[in-house]
This record gives C-alpha cells, sequence and structure tokens, in this order.
C-alpha cells in the first residue's frame, strides 16, 4: 500500500509519518523531499522560492511514480503544489496540477493533517503563519478532488496514529 501524509508545516504531519512508519516496519518510509534534495547539495533559500518548491514537487512527483508497494511519503506533489500556489496565485498551476493527479491517482491512502481548531501547534512569526493557514485553505479545497482514500485526522497524536492505523487495517481487509 502507498500511504501519503498531506498537511501544511507544523501540524505535526511528519511526526506522525515517523510514528506509523515505526508501527509498520515492513514498509519503506521517505522522508520530505526537502531533506532529501538537502542530503544531495540542493541549496535551498532562507525562505523557500516558488523554484525551490517546483524542485520538490518534481522530486516527489519522481519518487511516487519509481517507488514500490508498502511505503510510506512523509509529503507529497499535493502539499507542494499548494505551496507553490499560496506563494504565487497568479502563475499557471495547470499543467503541475495534472501532473500532480496522476501522480496522487497511484496513491493508496492519502493522509491529511490540518491545523485544526484551537490550533495544536504554536506557530512563530519565522514559521510564516500566513503562509502556513494558506496551504491548509488550498488543501482543504483541493482534497476533495480525488478519488483515493482519504482521511482527516485529527486530536493528540495518540489519536492521529490510532486513527491512521484503524483505516490501514480496514483498506487491507478489504
Amino acid at each position: 500500500m502507498r500511504i501519503v501524509f498531506t498537511g501544511s508545516h507544523r501540524v505535526g504531519k511528519t511526526t506522525l509519518a515517523e510514528e506509523i512508519a515505526q508501527s509498520l516496519s515492513n514498509y519503506e518510509f521517505k522522508t520530505e523531499p526537502y531533506l532529501q534534495l538537502e542530503e544531495e547539495g540542493y541549496e535551498f533559500s532562507e525562505i523557500p522560492t516558488i523554484d525551490d518548491y517546483i524542485e520538490q514537487f518534481n522530486f516527489s512527483i519522481e519518487q511516487i511514480s519509481d517507488s514500490k508497494k508498502d511505503v510510506i511519503f512523509d509529503r507529497c506533489p499535493l502539499d507542494l503544489l499548494a505551496y507553490i500556489y499560496a506563494k504565487s496565485k497568479t502563475k499557471n498551476i495547470a499543467v503541475l496540477y495534472q501532473e500532480m493527479e496522476e501522480a496522487i491517482s497511484e496513491i493508496d491512502l492519502l493522509i491529511f493533517v490540518p491545523i485544526e481548531t484551537p490550533d495544536l501547534i504554536l506557530c512563530q512569526k519565522s514559521d510564516l503563519p500566513k503562509l502556513r493557514y494558506e496551504v491548509n485553505d488550498v488543501l482543504q479545497d483541493w482534497i476533495g478532488d480525488f478519488s483515493n482514500q482519504i482521511l482527516e485526522v485529527n486530536g493528540t497524536l495518540e489519536n492521529r496514529k490510532k486513527q491512521v492505523l484503524s483505516k490501514i487495517k480496514a483498506l487491507k481487509n478489504v
């Protein structure tokens, strides 16, 4: 099963993805494209630019198309396109959106980690809180466009983990 975690920054997405990867030790875990590209020597701007997000987007598309079954992705092209759109609403993203849709069609379970009300994670000004909310809103608008199995999680880390593991178990029993 291919599982992706999607959400804005500072929502607990990576922490949850890592917890699920520990629980599903037979799954390959792919850290977010930012970290992988950084390890490969890509130099990001202090505040990521559109080009930085496009580089991550392309990496994520390739990563999904090259993946095997039983893999967990921390981030996906959906998130990254939401950042591109939020940073530059004037940019025509139609071609990128189509690429993203094709990649997402290969995913078995899309786990959306939204910003909760009240917000569970405090965000400093340096964490770009406005961008965080804009990306969250874009994701909430787009998430319903997909026919994949989608799970929106909420609550504590332990509650989120139970929601995800329960959904995975249910899907495997189908």
